[in-house]
């Protein structure tokens, strides 16, 4: 008899983070890899963010913090969901955790019964379905094709509620397709969630910054006003601000799941870091007048990786509106033979036989529920990505 629990047997290890772990070792070993794995910018945390947490140190703030976060803090996300989103909201209607995945991970373990379901676009960043899984609930999958620009459709949403239905995760711009909702295209699925009042809306909103082409963002509750007692807006430091490492997400809702998440974490990290904290009032309270230019590269760099995959024999790859990454489809390289006769029957054997004959880490479209597709990040530079995708064309000409 295994002396590990059985709820471990219902979820597996983050296949993003293992690819990452995969390249590295790779190039500790020698080999010439290109990852393009990582969900991270490349830039470094901006010079003033730095200063502020070396200042909170010097300070002494190096003790407890509240179990939600800092009153600075809490009340420089309020301020900046007014600002950005319009929505008021008190500091004792936020969370703060450890990074965006633990706020999820508490709200989904304060608030799941067994059996619960939890309705998740396909495709979806890796940890919901596990964290719904591991919190009790079940996973109810939407597949949000090509076709539709990998967004969800109002009629697939009305059709998969039903009265076992708690959330509905939404992520805009998404990971891993870079896909984002207009404003009309949210309204649409709002209207739907409106008519349902046992439905609550979680909506992970940690690439809000990042789009391109003027594209205007806009979050759930900011669109229907109606839904605001019923949604979780959930954001962070991590990905705008290059603070990924500095591990800071946080959450904005109704102050029953709120209490409830502060109890879930109060038994596990209690806080997170009281430097990183420090440093996140500087991230939302300071100049953002790096994340215009930070887009500007990442657009450069999304132009570039489209541009040269839809030239690879067999993929096909959409502009996507925000993000760091593009999903391109490789369902035109199915069934074909690699110069070893090796044949190539799903998209996890496409990426295998990427980073075994070009050294390119990516990762598969399985991992995120939708086949056959791979997504790659282009959170870095135009040299690597350059190289890498004349190595994805290369592999792709070579299969027969």
């Amino acid at each position: 008899m295994s002396f590990l629990a059985d709820k471990l047997s219902r979820i597996k290890p983050s296949p993003t983070i293992a690819v990452s772990t995969k390249a590295a070792e790779l190039k500790a070993a020698g080999r010439d890899v290109i990852g393009l794995g990582a969900g991270e910018p490349d830039f470094a945390t901006p010079q003033n963010i730095i200063d502020a947490a070396v200042q909170a140190m010097n300070d002494g703030k190096t003790r407890y913090t509240a179990v939600a976060g800092t009153p600075e803090l809490r009340q420089a996300i309020c301020d900046k969901l007014k600002r950005d989103n319009d929505l008021e909201y008190t500091p004792d209607q936020i969370s703060v955790g450890c990074g965006g995945k633990q706020t999820i991970y508490n709200a989904l373990m304060a608030t799941l019964n067994e059996g619960d379901e939890v309705i998740i676009p396909a495709p979806y960043w890796v940890s919901y379905p596990d964290i719904t899984l591991l919190a009790g609930g079940e996973p109810v999958f939407i597949d949000c094709t090509a076709d539709n620009n990998f967004k969800l459709q109002a009629a697939d949403l009305e059709a998969a509620i039903t009265p076992k239905t708690k959330w509905v995760i939404l992520n805009s711009p998404s990971n891993p397709t870079g896909a984002a909702y207009s404003r009309d295209e949210m309204k649409a699925l709002t209207d739907v969630l409106v008519k349902h009042d046992h439905v609550r809306v979680m909506t992970d909103d940690m690439y809000e910054l990042i789009v391109y082409d003027d594209f205007e963002f806009v979050t759930p509750a900011q669109v229907e006003p109606k839904l605001f007692d019923r949604t979780l807006t959930l954001n962070g430091v991590s990905k705008a601000y290059c603070m990924t490492g500095w591990r800071v997400g946080y959450a904005a809702g109704p102050l029953e799941i709120i209490k409830a998440m502060n109890k879930i974490q109060s038994q596990s990290t209690t806080h997170t870091c009281s430097i990183a904290q420090a440093a996140a009032v500087e991230a939302l309270n300071g100049p953002h007048d790096f994340v215009a230019k930070h887009n500007d590269v990442f657009k450069g760099r999304r132009d570039l990786v489209v541009k040269m995959l839809n030239e690879a024999e067999g993929l096909e790859c959409q502009t996507p509106e925000g993000a760091f990454y593009v999903y391109p489809s490789c369902a035109g390289l199915m069934g074909k033979s690699t110069p070893d006769g090796k044949k190539i029957e799903t998209d996890e054997d496409f990426v295998t036989y990427l980073l075994e004959t070009e050294g390119v880490a990516a990762v598969h479209g399985e991992a995120f529920g939708l086949s056959p597709h791979f997504r790659v990040s282009y959170a870095t530079s135009n040299e690597a990505l350059t190289e890498a995708c004349t190595r994805i064309q290369r592999a792709c000409a070579a299969l027969k």
